[in-house]
């Protein structure tokens, strides 16, 4: 520290040690006539501060003159020893020692030198400085007297410069009581109380009381001293001076201005501290202003400061604090006052000092009204009047552990009101003996306390607080009498701790009330006093309390409302907590939540006896009685009936009852209370609960004893209470409850409580279309009884009910009656709800939900889909059946409408087309080839083939393959032994290659008859005829054009392009080329070659496929040739009888059907050809790598010996691999022989006359073909060539009306599977394309069609209508998956009356489609039959008969 303030600090305390004894040596003298030897006291005082302070100034002693005194006359600069004047500007440099006051008046400035003091030393000496100009106090310089008046324009107070009346204050205000009587040590009083360490809990004293409070703006009154220990110490410190600043302008503090009380030590009581008055416009710095109490045994008091300053700087410390009592340091003196004139408020702080000690606040002002009130930093205050209205136009703030008591224990009879913008308090209380009321804006409350102690008359408290009330960190509000809140904003209580509580408590006018997690609302409290006060008239009376049913609008609370605990006219009401009471009635709110770990509670509040309590017997309690009879008791024999039944089960409103015992030591069990939410006239709009609601009764936990400590059995539970429920909607949460159970019986033999009543008042029940559920039910309503213990008995169940529900509703909760039940008369009872009759309900159909029930017999129903039309819930197909009188009706129609139609198609095709019914003769070329598809003929096919061309005739060459785009036609290489001798073999082989690579198809041919074959089938056979037909084209033009016939020897041959022709079967399944003589060969070689004619081997034309069956195509060349053997009309006849015989050979059954023709060949064929010297035999021929092959016949000449054939040149072939193609035919003991044989180069010289490699089939050898059936297999049960069976008007007729319910079926099916969906539609339609609808079309074609091409769109009709067959199959799998499906699924609860829930003869329409495809198929097949084979004695048995017909 500086060695100057340290020598300061010093000086000043001997100074004060020098005035205290001249105080006490002259306290009964005036202080301005002072002795001699207290001059000379202070003359040796003011030496030694001389002597130590000679360094710093210079040291003047100065007393004014008597005379001079009395007028106030001005001293001069120079009188003080200064420089200047006051009228311009005195510089003070000399510490100034005074012996009475000191006036200064100037105009001008003052200027104190640093450490410089101006010292009067006795006490109530007056400094008055007046000066227009401005001061200036430097550093460690001091004014020092026990009053100080200053007045300039800017006063500036330098770092550690003082003013300072501290213990230097005259005597106070007469007629005060600041100085405390005795010698108790107490503290001097003034703005707060003095201390007295003789205060405790159970007494209420003090020291010096306070006084000046009317002066609180502008005080002017010195402290009090303390009090004595001892006559030898009468009085302990000095109360503090006066100081008063008076500044135009700014003053400027950072030293300190103080009026303290003094210091009285261990043996005196503090003096309480003084007057400050700042007057300034502008306040700045750091420095102090302290009125503090002083020092002592007991602490003094502070005293009272006031500030009027436009602008401060919140850094200037503004202190009044009570001082520390040494006597009880937990009690030091109370805070004094500290206002502030410029806004008016009133700040009492004790800075955290500890004290037991008041500050009394007396009258408040209501014009003008204080701004603020601070009670902060454990200040005491306390508002003593019998009625007080403390009205600031601010807030009031109690901050710090600070608390304000209104009124005073002994008489709890005032009223106090409080009228503020605000109320916050944190960490303190407020105490109030009497009636309380308060209006402000906001209560704020953080750890703080409410308590209010009614007495005597004393009824009402009320909280009006019209925007928010918050309580959070364990605040609480708590009255022993009634208290009201009000508010028009939101009342908030946040978490653990906050509570309000009251006798009766009334919540009203808030938007919303939150009561947050662990917080409280109570009423009454848990005393048994106060929850009797409240419970007592409920408990005598049955009667209903209408205020509980219409209660009053006014929401006032006073004696004779029957609540304990109302919440009225509050829009939205949030518990997270618990609201606990004996009645608790909400009204007039909107909607209440009780959130999960919430509740509203009245269980253990009702009734201690009440009208159903249990009756106790000889140590056996009987439960008590409510809703349910209380369950009987049981103790050593002993039986106690439980309490009886009370109560309107229709609009309860009564109080649980109680148990009771034998003495009053034991007790009572309390009954549940009573919750009613809403009334009649206000319902609550929606309740809420996640948590839970009780009004359960008591249980007995402990057996009655006697007085000697015996047990003596158990006392009954107590019944539940009741819940009433005015409301609109309700919603139960998971894990939520409602509980008006009741107790439990007590140990040894005590009986269960009754339940209690639950009833819900449904204040809107909507009907019809504007129903709304009343209740959403998740959790749990509990009504039980209370188990009984050891023999006793539980208790009875209570009620739980509700409005009569309007017609098409029941239960509880007036629900709608169960779909397919209707109610047309009011009433609750699930049995009204009559089951609807099952009469008018449709199949497909079910009874429908309707909104707000079904209140009439005909109950409405709807179909089980809305695929179905209403009313009869049919399908479209259904709808068009029974619009013509149902399935026979329409079917009958149907058949009628058909056949008219067949009847017309018949009669327009017998007029256009002129059905044909001559055929040509059998002699004649067409015989052979009407009934085919257009073909090309060879030159050799054409009328007037010439003589010479059949003489010439070489060898027909065929070719090999079945001609499909992966296997085309082509020649062997190495010509055969018929045409060695005509043609040049290396230039041979170069045409083969040449004519194969033309035979051979293009890549996109076949990819186009893929993708034809997966959607159309037909249209993929159509094309690849076409493209058949085209090949025969250029082959026929390559040979015949392009080629130069090279090949050939005959220079003839190969200068006319005549040496070779191309030819083909109608069918286009076989190719030829035959090769002729150029006519200039050698005459000996032409013989040679024209003998080598025979055997000769003749190739089916066809597949042994149905639109391509085996067939013998004897064109003319082949006529001519075996004309020379065997008349043509002989020839002609076989080849008619035998292609009668093939058409029937199908290719996966050909073991079977080859027999037949083997058979015919034997007894029709050969034994006529036999006479004209020719025989032929059945074989195979012309195998390719792939396995295909191709049938034939070898037709022997003369004396040709057969059997020599079959020894000589057969057994070679005849072990010949057969083709390894699917499904083709032969032995199967020489397949690894062949493969060996095929590909050598021998086997071009292993040849059945003219080259061709095969084998015969006879009966031994058609039983070792090795037949391979493909997927379309089954096909050919409804597609196979048959005999013709005549009738052929009839059977197109027939066709006709078969192609026409075809159709209609189609279209009905395609309908039906439309209705199913438009998926199912698609997919009926569209696998295949096409070949749903193409039937029709394809049969009229071939119905109307003229000429030879009738057969074969005959043939691709039927080929239509058995791709059709896929979409059937697509129907069924369909049909088969969904309804499958739809089968599996359990029906709906809701339809429980028509189990069939879609079509459950969807199979029948695909099912009749199937069947007439089936027989069209049929008639088909025999209408082709009839066209291509039209003599039916060509199927005639007998040879004989067959071969009379010859000529025709």
């Amino acid at each position: 520290m500086h060695p100057a303030l340290i020598h300061v600090y010093f000086c000043w305390y001997i100074l004060s040690g020098h005035s205290f004894l001249s105080v006490l040596s002259l306290s009964s003298e005036p202080y301005r006539g002072r002795t001699v030897e207290s001059e000379k006291r202070l003359t040796i005082y003011s030496g030694s501060l001389l002597r130590n302070g000679s360094d710093i100034s210079t040291s003047i002693y100065f007393q004014t003159s008597e005379s001079s005194s009395l007028s106030k006359d001005s001293v001069s600069c120079e009188e003080l020893e200064g420089v200047g004047s006051f009228n311009t500007t005195c510089l003070l440099n000399s510490n100034l020692y005074l012996h009475s006051d000191l006036y200064v008046f100037g105009t001008g400035n003052l200027k104190i030198l640093p450490n410089v003091s101006i010292v009067c030393p006795a006490e109530g000496c007056l400094i008055n400085l007046n000066l227009s100009g401005n001061v200036k106090v430097g550093q460690y310089a001091a004014i020092i007297a026990g009053s100080v008046v200053l007045s300039a324009a800017n006063l500036t107070m330098e770092h550690n410069s003082s003013i300072n009346t501290t213990s230097l204050g005259g005597s106070p205000p007469s007629q005060t009581s600041g100085t405390p009587v005795g010698y108790d040590g107490a503290g001097g009083g003034h703005g707060g109380r003095g201390a007295s360490c003789l205060k405790s809990n159970r007494t209420n004293f003090w020291g010096g009381d306070v006084y000046a409070w009317s002066t609180l703006s502008t005080p002017w009154s010195y402290g009090s001293k303390g009090g004595g220990t001892s006559a030898g110490h009468q009085f302990g410190g000095s109360g503090g001076g006066r100081v008063m600043l008076e500044v135009k302008d700014m003053l400027y503090l950072n030293g300190s201005v103080t009026a303290e009380g003094g210091d009285g030590g261990p043996k005196g009581g503090g003096g309480s501290g003084g007057s400050i008055i700042i007057h300034a416009l502008k306040l700045k710095g750091y420095g102090t202003i302290s009125a503090a109490g002083g020092k002592g045994w007991g602490g003094g008091g502070g005293g009272r400061i006031s500030l009027n300053c436009y602008s401060k700087q919140e850094d200037v410390k503004v202190t009044v604090h009570g001082g520390f009592s040494i006597g009880c340091p937990r009690n030091s003196g109370a805070a004094g006052t500290y206002f502030d004139a410029s806004v008016r408020s009133l700040k009492v702080g004790n800075d955290n000092i500890t004290t037991e000690t008041e500050t009394p606040l007396l009258d408040f002002p209501t014009s003008p009204l204080w701004s603020n009130v601070y009670v902060e930093n454990n200040a005491k205050v306390l508002v003593p009047l019998l009625w007080t209205r403390v009205q600031v136009r601010g807030q009031i703030s109690l901050l710090y552990g600070s608390s304000i008591i209104f009124g005073l224990s002994e008489y709890p009879i005032s009223e106090f009101e409080v009228v503020a913008e605000e109320l916050l308090m944190s960490d303190s209380s407020i105490k109030v003996y009497g009636a309380f009321r308060v209006s402000v804006k906001m209560l704020l409350m953080w750890n703080s306390r409410i308590q209010i102690d009614g007495g005597g008359t004393v009824t009402t408290s009320i909280l009006e607080v019209r925007n928010l009330i918050v309580l959070t960190e364990s605040s609480v509000i708590n009255s022993n009498k009634n208290l009201a809140v009000y508010g028009q904003g939101f009342l908030k209580l946040t978490g653990h701790g906050d509570a309000i509580k009251g006798q009766r408590l009334s919540l009203s006018l808030f938007y919303n009330i939150t009561v947050g997690p662990g917080s409280l609302l109570q009423a009454p409290l848990d005393d048994d006093s106060s929850k009797s006060m409240v419970t007592k008239s409920r408990c005598e009376s049955p009667s209903c309390p209408m205020d509980l049913i219409t209660p009053p609008d006014d929401c006032h609370v006073n004696y004779t409302l029957s609540f304990s605990l109302q919440i009225c006219r509050v829009e939205d009401i949030l518990v997270n907590g618990l609201i606990k009471g004996s009645i608790i009635h909400i009204h007039r709110a909107r909607t209440v939540i009780v959130e999960t770990g919430g509740m509203i509670s009245a269980s253990e509040f009702g009734c201690r006896k009440g009208i159903g309590k249990g009756n106790y017997s000889n140590g056996a309690g009987g439960g008590a009685g409510h809703g349910g009879r209380g369950g009987s008791g049981f103790f050593n024999g002993m039986v106690s009936k439980g309490g009886n039944r009370y109560g309107d089960a229709d609009l309860p409103c009564e109080l649980g009852s109680g148990s009771e015992g034998p003495n009053d030591s034991n007790g009572n069990v309390a009954g549940g209370g009573m919750i009613v939410l809403g009334s009649k006239q206000w319902p609550l709009l929606r309740l809420q609960i996640n948590g839970s609601m009780r009004a359960d009764g008591q249980s007995c936990a402990n057996p009655t004893k006697n007085s000697d400590g015996s047990l003596i059995g158990g006392l009954g539970g107590g019944s539940g209470g009741t819940v009433l429920l005015f409301l609109q909607a309700l919603v139960l949460e998971d894990n939520s409850s409602l509980s008006v159970s009741g107790g439990h019986g007590g140990p040894l033999g005590g009986g269960g409580g009754g339940g209690g009543r639950v009833h819900f008042h449904w204040s809107k029940i909507d009907v019809g279309d504007e129903y709304v559920p009343l209740a959403t039910i998740s959790g749990t309503i509990n009504k039980s009884g209370g188990d009984g213990d050891g023999g006793g008995l539980r208790g009875g169940e209570g009620t739980i009910t509700g409005q009569k529900c309007p017609k098409g509703l029941f239960g509880t909760f007036c629900k709608e009656c169960p779909i397919g039940t209707y109610k047309d008369v009011e009433g609750s009872n699930a049995s009204l709800c009559t089951p609807c009759s099952l009469e008018i309900l449709p199949n497909r159909a079910s009874f429908i939900y309707v909104r707000g029930g079904v209140t009439q017999p005909s109950c409405p129903y709807k179909c089980i889909s809305d695929k179905y039309r209403m009313p009869y819930c049919y399908t479209p197909l259904e709808e068009l059946i029974y619009t013509f009188g149902g399935p026979w009706p329409f079917a009958f129609l149907l058949s009628c409408v058909l056949v008219l139609l067949a009847l017309f198609l018949s009669t327009l095709r017998i007029k256009f087309v002129r059905s044909d019914t001559s055929y040509p003769t059998a002699n004649s070329m067409e015989r052979q080839s009407h009934h085919q598809f257009p073909h090309l003929l060879s030159l050799s096919e054409v009328r007037g083939t010439r003589t010479e061309e059949t003489q010439s005739h070489v060898h027909r060459m065929y070719f090999m393959g079945p001609n499909t785009f992966r296997e085309p036609w082509h020649l062997p290489y190495s010509p055969p032994n018929a045409i060695i001798e005509i043609v040049y073999e290396d230039a041979f082989n170069r045409f083969i290659d040449e004519i194969n690579s033309v035979a051979a198809y293009d890549w996109w041919e076949g990819s186009v008859h893929s993708i034809l074959s997966i959607f159309a089938y037909p249209c993929a056979w159509s094309w690849k005829q076409w493209r058949r037909r085209n090949k025969i084209h250029r082959l026929q033009e390559f040979v015949k054009s392009e080629y130069d016939h090279s090949c050939l020897r005959s220079c003839r041959s190969r200068a006319l392009y005549k040496g070779m022709k191309v030819g083909a079967t109608p069918d286009l399944m076989v190719a030829y080329i035959d090769f002729f003589l150029g006519g200039d060969e050698k005459r000996r070689d032409m013989v040679t070659i024209i003998q080598n004619r025979f055997p000769m081997c003749i190739i089916f034309g066809g597949d042994g496929s149905y639109m391509s069956p085996y067939d013998l195509h004897s064109d003319m060349l082949l006529t001519n040739l075996l004309g020379q053997h065997v008349p043509p009309t002989v020839w002609n006849r076989l080849t008619a009888g035998l292609n009668g015989q093939l058409r029937t050979v199908r290719l996966g059954s050909i073991r079977s059907t080859l027999v037949p023709v083997i058979n015919w060949i034997r007894s029709h064929g050969n034994p006529q050809l036999e006479f004209h010297g020719v025989r032929i035999e059945l074989g195979w021929f012309q195998a390719t790598a792939t396995g295909y092959y191709q049938l034939g016949i070898l037709v022997v000449v003369g004396d040709y010996d057969l059997h020599s054939l079959h020894q000589s040149n057969f057994p070679e072939r005849s072990h010949e691999e057969c083709p390894r193609k699917a499904g083709a035919a032969a032995p199967r003991n020489s397949q690894k022989l062949h493969q060996s044989q095929y590909t050598s180069h021998a086997l071009s010289r292993k040849k059945i006359s003219g080259g061709i490699n095969g084998g015969l089939i006879n009966d031994a050898t058609v039983k070792s073909l090795d037949v391979r059936k493909d997927f379309l297999f089954p096909l050919s049960l409804l597609l196979h060539n048959t005999r013709p069976v005549g009738r052929e008007d009839t059977l197109q007729l027939l066709i006709s009306v078969m192609l026409l319910a075809d159709l209609s079926v189609t279209l009905l099916t395609l309908l039906q599977f439309y209705w199913i969906s438009l998926g199912a539609f698609l997919a009926v339609l569209l696998i295949l394309p096409l070949s749903m609808l193409s039937p029709f079309p394809a049969g009229l074609n071939a119905l109307f069609s003229k000429g030879l091409r009738r057969a074969s769109l005959s043939r691709v009709y039927a080929l239509w209508n058995a791709t059709s067959l896929s979409n059937i199959v697509v129907a069924f799998a369909y049909g088969i998956c969904h309804y499958g499906f739809s089968s599996l699924q359990p029906p709906e609860e809701s339809n429980t009356w028509n189990t069939k829930r879609e079509d459950d003869l969807w199979w029948l329409l695909p099912t009749i489609l199937l069947l007439f495809k089936s027989i069209q198929a049929r008639f088909v097949d025999w209408h082709i039959a009839n066209l291509e084979v039209p003599d039916f004695s060509l199927f005639c048995p007998d040879p004989d008969t067959f071969w009379a017909h010859e000529s025709s």
